[in-house]
């Protein structure tokens, strides 16, 4: 039973690797016509959507692994924060997302949607490298 946490785990941190990636497709989204916005919009928010669902994978299966092993409290209470914190901030940046994809459709500016999106995607994307690390290095807590 480890072996299938350990995989749906690893599975799940697959998908959320897409926050990873997600600073550097928001900044080139701007150079796009506005057919292409909307599409890069509709295609990121659906992409969020799969993150979120790796998310909820992320907790079960790491709750799992947690009752398993010798971690210390602190180190236990801290990703789990950090994995709240990811969960909170992508499930806040889908309205931008979808107010921007609004937005392109009608013709109206969405400049500030895209700030917002691309502060968050840069957040999403800090903690998810201070999750990996704690993840790769447990005895730094």
């Amino acid at each position: 039973m480890t072996m299938i946490m350990y995989l749906l785990h690893i599975i799940g941190a697959l998908s959320m690797g897409f926050y990873l990636i997600l600073p550097f497709v928001v900044g080139k989204i701007r150079t796009l016509n506005a057919a292409a916005q909307e599409g890069a919009f509709t295609s990121v928010r659906s992409l969020n959507r799969i993150a979120q669902y790796g998310l909820v994978i992320q907790l079960l299966t790491g709750g799992y692994l947690m009752t398993k092993g010798e971690y210390s409290h602190l180190w236990m209470g801290v990703v789990v924060v950090l994995l709240l914190a990811i969960a909170a901030i992508g499930g806040i940046m889908g309205k931008p997302l979808r107010l921007a994809a609004e937005g392109v459709k009608s013709n109206r500016d969405v400049s500030p949607e895209q700030g917002k999106i691309r502060t968050f995607s840069t957040i999403l994307a800090v903690l998810l490298l201070i999750m990996v690390y704690l993840m790769v290095d447990r005895t730094i807590i």
